[in-house]
């Protein structure tokens, strides 16, 4: 297969290019490309075109075997996968593997001198296996990612307007750090990215419409003990007051009903507890149900029935965030709260690949529009040099979202 990179495409590869080339290793980069802006295709591209080998690392072996086969498919040939949960370890030129896996074989890719990291958000700079094997030779890194960010919490003193005042009581906040001011870092310096609302002018991204149901009083609850989400107790107590789960139910009805008589091509839902799923299963004909224990074949039949239409609703609790490819679906139904923007931008990703047709519809009903706003909003800006941050238009009004105490 002869592929076309975008204009996009072809200077995110070639920055790409420049960087490995370039003799410094003494800083790693990153790539920031959306949701739908064909990463894989970048990927494979980048890895074509090196002279030497290379290791990409994906974040799962869905999301690997998908990569590895699409590089296949355009006529490269020195690839292979190293991956216990694929089944597959055998080393090439380039070496699509599970981080779990290579880990342990170290001195397998010692002279692998280029490294990329797909999902780099996922790399910890305080530790972990990504970092044991970052920090274990000295070479190039490249990272590529849609949310350049990794939310942290804090015991901090605060005054009203977010400032530190040492006189005022600690209290658990978090803060949404932006992967290049991570102290210590992993990664230096943003080579490229594009953001969300070229791609939607450009007609590469499908236009969503927000619509804001929310019905959780957040004022009352309290965070866990990390301060980076809800606690439990506290989320259900006030989901058992407002009967949350027949509101889910209510709101799927209407959606797959809809007054202009034209049906949805199917409704994923968002649940952060298994029995909100469940229960909406229960009460909904042709909706079925997924999370991390559903064995895989029985997910990929679900999956599979519900991009055939044969299902009309799936539920699912933190599963589908990334590595769900379905460009016609439409219509997301978000039905839990999150105080991270990575997995607001993930849920919402679901949706925004370009499809003929297509009016994508997001539903929130747990106040998620309110706090970080519409994903097409978000911009990444550098007000000065190296000082990366990501903004967005919350409720009428552009505000920082990255390196600020929420």
């Amino acid at each position: 297969m002869i592929y076309q990179l975008r204009d996009y495409q072809q200077q995110a590869g070639d920055a790409a290019v420049r960087f490995f080339n370039d003799s410094d290793v003494s800083k790693n980069a990153i790539i920031v490309l959306p949701t739908g802006s064909g990463k894989s295709l970048v990927i494979a591209d980048i890895a074509r075109r090196l002279d030497g080998n290379v290791i990409v690392f994906q974040p799962k072996k869905e999301i690997l075997e998908q990569n590895f086969m699409k590089l296949k498919s355009y006529g490269v040939e020195d690839c292979s996968i190293y991956s216990a949960s694929a089944g597959v370890k055998e080393v090439r030129r380039i070496t699509f593997a599970t981080i779990g896996s290579a880990i342990n074989k170290l001195d397998l890719f010692r002279t692998f001198p280029y490294v990329i990291v797909d999902e780099c958000h996922e790399v910890n700079s305080k530790g972990g296996m990504y970092k044991d094997f970052i920090t274990a030779e000295n070479r190039k890194v490249l990272g590529l990612t849609a949310t350049p960010y990794r939310l942290c919490s804090a015991k901090i003193s605060l005054d009203a307007n977010g400032r530190y005042d040492p006189t005022q009581e600690s209290t658990n906040k978090c803060i949404l750090k932006f992967l290049t001011r991570t102290r210590p870092r992993i990664f230096h310096d943003v080579i490229y990215h594009i953001d969300i609302r070229t791609l939607l002018d450009r007609g590469y991204l499908a236009r969503l419409r927000y619509f804001d149901l929310s019905i959780i009083d957040q004022t009352g609850l309290q965070r866990n003990t990390t301060g980076m989400d809800y606690d439990d107790n506290f989320l259900q107590l006030e989901y058992e007051k407002v009967n949350f789960k027949e509101y889910i139910v209510s709101v799927v009805n209407r959606l797959l009903h809809p007054k202009s008589g034209i049906p949805r091509k199917g409704i994923l839902v968002f649940t952060r507890f298994i029995e909100e799923s469940e229960y909406l299963c229960n009460q909904i004909e042709n909706c079925a149900m997924v999370t991390g224990s559903t064995p895989k074949k029985e997910r990929e039949r679900i999956i599979s029935d519900f991009k055939e239409g044969k299902i009309s609703v799936v539920a699912n609790v933190g599963v589908l965030t990334t590595g769900f490819d379905y460009p016609e679906l439409d219509t997301i139904l978000v039905a839990r709260p999150t105080m991270s923007l990575a997995l607001w931008y993930q849920i919402v990703g679901r949706a925004i690949r370009a499809s003929p047709g297509k009016d994508g519809w997001i539903v929130d009903l747990c106040g998620n529009i309110k706090r970080f706003g519409r994903v097409d909003d978000l911009t990444l800006t550098e007000p000065e040099r190296g000082m990366y941050m990501v903004c967005g238009i919350v409720q009428g009004q552009r505000k920082q979202l990255t390196n600020v105490y929420f």
